[in-house]
């Protein structure tokens, strides 16, 4: 039996968790390959017009597993303790099950749903017994798989640390991990402000807990628990960053509503909004950045110079 875990959505906040577990019980998974045109261009083909950037890409992603691999892991998802998710994560389940129906898709059972104690473990533990495991095996394989997603979150944090030690420009990328590290419409940003001497430090890297209670000093009534994270983080690294680039799919509902919010009550560092709509090209993104990172060398200089 094999599993195909779609390489976007939560595959970038969960990855570490859910390689590990397949690994320790001896389940063969496969990894989509990292979004490209060809998958973009698919996910477009399959998705409504008014679904945003992100969930064309995920469905791209799920066309390119389709007769690769018996089941595909589809994570629903209606919220945590500290909050609900975008409605994209609550039926993603359904939309893809519907999408492909007549390709006759198989779907891995993961559903978290606090309101019904439907947790990570249980999600864990029913979905390892349909794959033929035991509980005890599956027990320790959950529990080994978030050590794994711990330490390796506990690394990522450590080496984002020591970037912030650097002289170079530093500038905070608030956006959700499926964008800001998806090769196709995040990387370039990356990329681009590497080649402009700047270092890129992700506001999802950061301790969540932390970062859920600093968000309450920019709003107290946020309701989206990723949302929550990402805001608290502005908070934890403002002072340690030079500028801020607000990421975001086009057109997402939750993140168009806290980026005006954040536009409004975060002042004295200069901020960007990023809209990333799929378009090829990417002459009018590096010249928005080229100007951004210009606007702020221009300010430490004034400053220096009032010094």
């Amino acid at each position: 039996m094999k599993i195909g875990i779609p390489r976007a959505f939560l595959y970038y906040k969960y990855h570490y968790l859910w390689e590990s577990f397949f690994e320790e019980l001896g389940i063969d998974y496969i990894v989509s390959p990292f979004t490209n045109r060809e998958i973009y261009k698919q996910g477009t083909i399959h998705a409504i017009d008014e679904a945003c950037l992100s969930s064309k890409i995920y469905l791209g992603h799920i066309d390119y597993l389709l007769g690769k691999c018996d089941y595909i892991l589809v994570p629903r998802v209606f919220g945590y303790e500290d909050g609900t998710v975008c409605t994209k994560f609550q039926a993603i389940y359904d939309v893809v099950n519907n999408t492909f129906r007549e390709q006759n898709i198989h779907i891995l059972y993961y559903n978290i749903n606090p309101k019904e104690t439907a947790n990570e473990f249980r999600s864990f533990l029913k979905m390892g017994k349909f794959l033929g495991k035991k509980k005890a095996a599956i027990t320790r394989a959950y529990l080994i798989a978030k050590q794994t997603q711990k330490i390796n979150q506990m690394m990522d944090l450590q080496k984002q640390e020591r970037l912030l030690e650097r002289k170079e420009l530093k500038i905070l990328l608030v956006g959700h991990q499926y964008n800001v590290y998806d090769r196709y419409i995040g990387d370039p940003i990356i990329q681009t402000l590497k080649e402009l001497g700047a270092i890129s430090i992700i506001a999802d890297i950061c301790d969540k807990k932390e970062a859920i209670e600093a968000s309450k000093k920019i709003s107290e009534t946020l309701p989206w628990a990723f949302n929550k994270e990402l805001v608290g983080a502005i908070e934890i690294y403002r002072e340690k960053v030079d500028g801020i680039i607000l990421m975001s799919s086009f057109p997402c509902g939750p993140d168009s509503l806290v980026n005006e919010i954040v536009l409004r009550r975060v002042k004295g560092i200069p901020i960007l909004n990023l809209i990333l709509d799929g378009q090829e090209g990417s002459a009018g993104m590096e010249t928005r950045l080229e100007s951004f990172i210009d606007i702020i060398k221009l300010k430490k200089e004034d400053q220096h110079g009032k010094m």
